[in-house]
């Protein structure tokens, strides 16, 4: 997508491969094509995985809900957690992190269409919650993720990716290790990317429908 992307003239935005429900050798086809980054819904599902590929050497993000029961798990798999939400997740999530890893990415996940069935912050929580989470050694603050609502008007979807480019430039001008804004999946990534998304999520583009 990368290449294709820059001889093209377009703007460009690292590929997060989704690989939910997604058994371990598919993982393994795919990183064997060069795909490094794996994103993953559920804790319990993904700690399989990321025992039996981790001589491959693969950054495994969480993007799915936490619980806040998970989040020892979390903080010990993880190399990415895109889906912090919530002020009790970011004190677990600092203490449960080995020492002797790097500190947790963390993207804080923002409900910008503010819709009932679907988890995130308000955007005037973002501040707080960034704070919060930059105040922690074992964390480093890298940006945010959304969801946004899948409205068949692309004017709307457009305003939303454009509500959550605000919101990243303003965390990005206040804290300078701010370079990462998620949003995009398989059947719009194109609208996010020209947004202004550095990183799209896409499962089923590359995999496949889901097993």
């Amino acid at each position: 997508m990368d290449n294709a992307a820059r001889s093209a003239g377009r703007p460009t935005a690292q590929l997060l491969a989704v690989s939910k429900t997604q058994p371990a050798d598919a993982v393994a086809a795919l990183a064997a094509q060069g795909q490094r980054a794996f994103g993953e819904n559920y804790v319990q599902e993904a700690a399989g995985k990321i025992a039996a590929l981790q001589p491959l050497g693969l950054a495994w993000h969480l993007i799915g809900h936490l619980q806040s029961n998970k989040a020892e798990q979390a903080a010990r798999l993880f190399d990415w957690v895109q889906t912090v939400d919530r002020p009790k997740l970011i004190p677990a999530l600092a203490r449960h992190r080995p020492a002797e890893r790097a500190p947790l990415n963390v993207l804080v996940q923002v409900n910008i269409d503010d819709e009932t069935s679907k988890h995130g912050c308000s955007p005037d929580q973002v501040s707080m919650l960034a704070a919060e989470i930059a105040a922690q050694p074992s964390l480093r603050l890298r940006g945010l993720m959304a969801i946004p609502a899948p409205y068949p008007q692309i004017e709307r979807r457009q305003q939303a990716f454009g509500r959550m480019r605000a919101l990243f430039d303003a965390l990005a001008g206040q804290y300078p290790g701010v370079d990462t804004l998620s949003m995009g999946m398989s059947s719009d990534f194109e609208e996010a990317i020209s947004a202004g998304a550095t990183m799209v999520r896409v499962g089923t583009a590359l995999f496949g429908a889901r097993r």
